[in-house]
């Protein structure tokens, strides 16, 4: 239990700490597959690409 003043804004200080390091990690994971959505539209053009060569 919480008995002081203290231990309250230490705990609300974690808290925050552990929100800001989740946010990063989440904002990190997001960059990351906006890179793979790039990547597998660029693939996905070069396939294309590719079939319109074989078909002509």
């Amino acid at each position: 239990m919480l008995n002081s003043t203290g231990d309250r804004e230490r705990l609300a200080k974690l808290a925050q700490s552990y929100q800001a390091d989740q946010q990063l990690k989440y904002l990190h994971l997001q960059a990351e597959v906006e890179v793979l959505l790039q990547q597998l539209r660029a693939l996905e053009q070069r396939r294309q690409r590719t079939e319109q060569h074989v078909h002509n």
